[in-house]
């Protein structure tokens, strides 16, 4: 069994967290970005709060563990490990929760290539507990707007993870989805739900536009996020997401299925 200090080493030897990779040039982009109401890092969210940039400062140092000096201007971002495991801890409270009261769960990312090692676990967790894992509008085409313009895309499960990819590709294992911080897949999946009948999730648990667009909807969600995506920790501020776990997001797949083990652990799903 996987310990909170045998993850804590993980997390620091894997990039995870400590010195991340994340720079805080980016990240500070980004919060001006929010704070000017810019759609592609609200990802969802629309705030019920001003938030301005010294504000996004002080949330991420006490959510994160970034420096909350607001002179600092470049090099490397930080995350505390010890407010990455208190996350993951919350989150295997909730996931606990959802398995006891069998509830549907929606799973779905737009980080596919890293965070599929994430998931799928939980996904295969859920499953095995009782938990409806819910996978409608299967082949929906969603238009998502990228930096070549507005693009087709097809949703995808995989393993019952929610994923796009591009109209015309097929999601493979070395190419599964596509990234993306939009809203748009997880409404559609809403829909379509909706549409069908139901059953609509009682959690939803993903990142980027699935974790904001979910929680502004009402649906509780929760899952991880990194130091520049703002917008997950603001909607925690706000209430309308359960848990934002601190971590970076982009390390290769492999390095977050230790995670995936511990929660399910904390969780009780562990098979």
């Amino acid at each position: 069994m996987l310990g909170a200090g045998a993850l804590r080493g993980h997390l620091l030897a894997a990039g995870l967290a400590g010195t991340i990779a994340t720079t805080r040039e980016k990240s500070l982009v980004r919060y001006r970005l929010f704070a000017a109401g810019d759609p592609r890092v609200l990802i969802g969210l629309e705030p019920e709060e001003e938030w301005t940039v010294p504000r996004l400062v002080a949330l991420m140092a006490g959510a994160c563990g970034v420096s909350a000096d607001p002179g600092y201007a470049s090099g490397p971002d930080t995350v505390d490990p010890e407010r990455t495991i208190a996350a993951l801890d919350a989150f295997a409270e909730r996931l606990a929760r959802a398995a006891r009261d069998r509830s549907p769960v929606l799973l779905g990312t737009g980080h596919p290539h890293r965070l599929l090692g994430f998931y799928v676990p939980l996904a295969g967790a859920l499953s095995a507990a009782g938990c409806p894992v819910l996978t409608p509008a299967q082949g929906r085409r969603v238009d998502i707007t990228t930096r070549f313009g507005v693009r087709p895309h097809l949703l995808h499960y995989v393993r019952g993870v929610a994923l796009i990819h591009e109209a015309g590709a097929r999601p493979s294992p070395g190419a599964p989805g596509a990234h993306s911080h939009s809203p748009l897949p997880v409404r559609t999946v809403l829909d379509a739900a909706a549409a069908a009948g139901g059953p609509l999730p009682r959690l939803v648990i993903g990142d980027h536009g699935w974790v904001c667009g979910a929680g502004q909807l009402g649906i509780e969600a929760m899952g991880p996020a990194d130091t520049d995506d703002p917008a997950v920790f603001v909607a925690q501020a706000e209430g309308r997401v359960c848990v934002a776990v601190p971590l970076d997001d982009s390390v290769p797949s492999d390095r977050y299925r230790p995670l995936a083990r511990y929660v399910l652990n904390r969780s009780r799903l562990s098979p």
